[in-house]
């Protein structure tokens, strides 16, 4: 039986963001893996048996990794996230890992590609860091497009930018190439009102990259070693807006041992109100009176900060009603945009670090769907069938 679905290939996989959002797309996921016992667990428990390979990717044979049409990839965020020590390219236990990325792209040769990272890969070290990943990827004649993604504008109440790194296989024969803007990139849409550069400016600001040494915006493009950057406003909502107490479960059904009421009561005494929204997170209270200083409580009017794998998170404390509890493993599933019931197979401690860890599925399915099918205008006619002499 033929058919005409994209297949996929799936690293880093934890317990299956991408693969979610690819079902959502209508991409079938071909092949998978990950080191973790545990997302292994939870992945074949959702996708079925032998769905994923348990093992370490440098030592697992690039001839084992079947052809593909896209792959994808959350690679280790730790290196580069504000909650980890912060050693880039140079965590040689996981930064690293990103070579492997580039050597599977350059003997597979998928169609496309899309990576996953912090938002501050982007701007560490001055944007050294994403510069050289961009650089390694510019190289294997992938025309490149990044662009910060929040779940928000999907309906999804939690403070979590992610850089999205999207490559398409062009196979030009010469270094001048035309490109048609409009029908490569997946992430710019009517709405960006792109751009406030013309033709000739643009090619004079396609600049090599390891020469680069201002910021990188949330937008941009690269192909061969040479990139283009610019600021666009955020998405526009695909859906609707929610805060945080849209997603909570029935207080009726939630479980005593989420509450800490009476210490927490104990401890506000010594605490200041601060009643104010730090990035779209309510707090009402913290010990020094700042933003997120101190032992903090939360409210539940905004929307929820960035969930992460840290142990220290899993116990935030936020006001519901008349009581003080944590989350429960539920209302993350939810705030990462899975069903309530995917991390079932593991305990409910557990469930917070691999929630934190995952990617929101339903950002990849809205980049997934575009691909092949950009069709938004330009807001200038001449960028219509663009040239760029790199």
């Amino acid at each position: 039986m033929t058919t005409d679905k994209l297949t996929a290939v799936e690293l880093f996989s934890g317990i299956g963001g991408f693969r979610l959002g690819l079902v959502g797309a209508d991409i079938d996921t071909i092949w998978a893996n990950d080191i973790n016992k545990l997302c292994c667990q939870v992945y074949e428990s959702n996708f079925g048996k032998n769905s994923i390979t348990l093992g370490d990717i440098n030592q697992i044979s690039i001839s084992e990794i079947p052809n593909h049409d896209i792959l994808t990839a959350g690679f280790p965020c730790q290196p580069f996230s504000p909650a980890g020590k912060k050693l880039g390219v140079r965590d040689i236990v996981r930064g690293t890992l990103f070579e492997r990325i580039v050597e599977i792209l350059d003997q597979k040769q998928p169609q496309y590609f899309l990576l996953e990272n912090v938002k501050r890969l982007l701007t560490m070290e001055n944007g050294y860091h994403f510069r050289f990943i961009l650089n390694a990827l510019s190289e294997l004649d992938y025309f490149i497009e990044w662009r910060l993604i929040s779940p928000i504008n999907f309906g999804i109440p939690q403070n979590r930018d992610r850089i999205f790194i999207f490559g398409t296989k062009l196979n030009y024969p010469d270094k001048t190439i035309p490109i048609n803007l409009e029908k490569l990139s997946v992430f710019l849409t009517d709405n960006d009102g792109i751009l406030s550069v013309n033709d000739d400016e643009l090619k004079n600001d396609m600049s090599p990259i390891i020469e680069v040494k201002s910021k990188n915006y949330n937008w941009g493009i690269a192909y061969k070693n040479n990139m283009y950057t610019q600021h666009l406003p955020s998405l526009l909502d695909i859906k609707p807006r929610q805060r945080l107490k849209d997603i909570l479960q029935d207080e009726s059904i939630v479980d005593s041992q989420f509450y800490f009421t009476a210490d927490t009561l104990e401890r506000i005494k010594q605490s200041k109100p601060v009643n104010r929204y730090c990035n779209g997170v309510e707090i009402l209270y913290n010990q020094d009176g700042g933003a997120r200083l101190g032992y903090t409580i939360f409210g539940i009017n905004g929307i929820a900060s960035t969930l992460t794998a840290s142990t220290s998170r899993h116990y935030e404390r936020y006001k519901i009603g008349d009581n003080f509890r944590r989350l429960t493993n539920v209302e993350y599933a939810r705030l990462m945009g899975f069903p309530d019931d995917w991390c079932r197979v593991t305990r409910i401690y557990d469930q917070y670090a691999l929630f934190g860890n995952a990617i929101v599925p339903t950002c990849v399915e809205w980049v997934c769907n575009r691909i092949g099918k950009q069709n938004f205008k330009l807001s200038k006619s001449n960028w219509q069938q663009l040239s760029l002499a790199i």
